[in-house]
C-alpha cells in the first residue's frame, strides 16, 4: 500500500471532510425513507436524487478513508538539508528574472493560485532533488519554461 504524503493541515482538512460527510448519512437515510414513503419509486425523482447522493456520499467516504489511511504526515519545520524534498518552499527565478515561490504539497492540497504545487506535478518533479544555483527546465503546456533554483526553505 503506497503512502500518501502530506502536510499537517491537509490530513486535518480531510478528517473535517470526512466528519461532514459521515454526519450527511443519517440526513440521507431520512430523505430515502420519506420520497420512499410518497409511493411510486420508478417515477419517484426525490428517491432517485437521495439514491444518487447516497452513492456519491459512501464513495467520497471510502476515498477519504483510503487517503487517510495511508497518510504520512510531514512538517516541513522538522526538515533540512540543502536539496528540494517534499514540504520545501522554493524560491525560483523565472526567465525575466522575477521570483516565483512555491511549496510542494500533497495532493489534495495543491493549490496553484495559493503557491503551493503537488509533489506529482511536471514542475515538483523537475524540481525535487535540485539544490540552490541549478537550473530547471519544464515542459507545460504552454511551451518550456526555464527556472533557477534561488532558495530552499522549511517552513
Amino acid at each position: 500500500m503506497e503512502k500518501v504524503p502530506m502536510l499537517a493541515e491537509g490530513y486535518e482538512r480531510l478528517t473535517a471532510d470526512l466528519k461532514a460527510l459521515r454526519e450527511e448519512r443519517p440526513r440521507i437515510v431520512d430523505a430515502i425513507e420519506e420520497a420512499r414513503a410518497h409511493g411510486d419509486l420508478s417515477e419517484n425523482a426525490e428517491y432517485h436524487a437521495a439514491k444518487e447522493r447516497q452513492g456519491q456520499v459512501e464513495a467520497q467516504i471510502g476515498d477519504l478513508e483510503g487517503k487517510i489511511s495511508r497518510a504520512q504526515i510531514i512538517d516541513p519545520k522538522t526538515l533540512s538539508g540543502d536539496r528540494i524534498v517534499f514540504g520545501a518552499t522554493v524560491t525560483l527565478l523565472d526567465e525575466d528574472d522575477k521570483p516565483i515561490k512555491y511549496q510542494i504539497v500533497g495532493e489534495t492540497e495543491a493549490d496553484a493560485a495559493k503557491g503551493r504545487i503537488s509533489y506529482s506535478s511536471p514542475l515538483a518533479r523537475a524540481l525535487i532533488g535540485k539544490q540552490v544555483g541549478e537550473e530547471i527546465e519544464v515542459t507545460v503546456p504552454s511551451g518550456d519554461k526555464f527556472y533557477l533554483v534561488e532558495k530552499i526553505e522549511f517552513i
